[in-house]
């Protein structure tokens, strides 16, 4: 009888489920589903819309913030370049940052009180895997991470359908190749469940409970049919309501075959003690494929990123005044401007607009 006394106040562990992968994979609703058990989700969150009537389960906090480092570090939410994951690494590494996370976390873990066991959502997580790592290990918490799995053709249909038209139906495949890759990767050797949209909106309870056993979620260990039947009532199978197929999409062929292997193997680590190195080796395959694959799509198109680039060195003066004397042609064109153009493009580039005036070169300039 004393024993179970002093079992019964052993404070709970703290745990946070960060759900990580691409928009429109279903992530909303398995944030929503965990809330519905008990999880906390920090507050306030992101009010829901026409694209998500059910709720985002988004803290705005961590969606404000997300939106600031990507300005940060110039890397866009659906970013299709390999090289945009060392850009935005290297955030991981400022201690102020750290410090700024972790003090957040520690407030969410205080205000869900007895039950510490938080729930954070947001597609732009995943650039920042490292960063939320380190912020929960600061907070004593064990992390844990849920990646959605969908077909990427009715990924990219949706996305078309309910974002903005600025990008098309081939960034979007490339951009949801790489995200899958690389959340795949930074997650490697942590705990982690990989699951299907179908399988969550067909029986939520088998992969819910599955990761929850295994993550030891005491919200999802101990629910009480109460707690159930919310989940029940919150998941609207109806809602998913874009299905498509590549017929459908004008994608190139060459990233269909990306896209379609990327999907084989996730859904493969979806399965039953599918999380194994034989997968993990295949991925990796097919991430240096893709990044094969990009450099010389970026080599194409290095005419049009010229293009753009002389484009916005003869709109800068206008746009920024009157450049500081000795400002090269290259120093003068906004960032922005010069993060189009492909890095092996960029030297030779600053080379040539840096002497747009050969006769005024100084001694030592070559």
């Amino acid at each position: 009888m004393a024993e179970s006394a002093v079992e019964s106040v052993v404070p709970q562990k703290r745990r946070v489920v960060f759900v990580v992968g691409s928009g429109r994979s279903g992530t909303s609703t398995v944030a929503g589903a965990l809330q519905a058990l008990g999880m906390h989700v920090p507050q306030p969150e992101v009010v829901a819309d026409e694209t998500n009537p059910k709720g985002f389960g988004e803290p705005q906090w961590v969606v404000d913030l997300h939106t600031e480092l990507l300005g940060r570090c110039n890397v866009q939410v659906s970013d299709s370049r390999p090289t945009a994951w060392y850009d935005a690494g290297k955030l991981a590494h400022l201690e102020r940052l750290r410090t700024r996370l972790s003090t957040w976390l520690e407030e969410q873990f205080v205000e869900a009180g007895d039950a510490p066991e938080l729930v954070v959502k947001d597609p732009r997580l995943a650039w920042f895997v490292g960063l939320w790592r380190s912020a929960a290990l600061r907070c004593d918490a064990v992390p844990s991470y849920v990646t959605m799995l969908r077909p990427p053709a009715e990924v990219v249909g949706s996305k078309q359908r309910y974002y903005t038209a600025k990008a098309g139906e081939v960034q979007r495949t490339a951009a949801w190749i790489n995200m899958m890759l690389h959340t795949e990767r930074a997650t490697r050797g942590s705990a982690r469940a990989f699951v299907r949209y179908a399988d969550l909106l067909d029986d939520w309870t088998v992969p819910v409970f599955g990761f929850g056993q295994r993550f030891d979620l005491a919200a999802v260990t101990t629910a009480q049919a109460n707690d159930i039947r919310k989940v029940h009532s919150f998941i609207d199978p109806s809602l998913r309501r874009v299905q498509l197929t590549w017929d459908d999409l004008e994608v190139p062929k060459r990233l269909v075959e990306l896209a379609d292997a990327t999907w084989e193997q996730l859904d493969l680590l979806a399965t039953p003690d599918g999380d194994v190195p034989a997968v993990h080796d295949e991925l990796d395959k097919i991430r240096a494929a893709y990044a094969e694959t990009y450099e010389e799509a970026e080599a194409i198109a290095q005419s049009t990123a010229v293009a753009s680039y002389r484009e916005g060195v003869a709109s800068a003066p206008a746009a920024a005044g009157p450049a500081a004397p000795g400002t090269s042609g290259a120093e003068r064109v906004p960032h922005a401007v010069r993060a189009m153009v492909p890095a092996g493009a960029r030297r030779g580039l600053r080379k040539a607009l840096g002497r747009e005036r050969p006769e005024q070169a100084q001694p030592g300039q070559g």
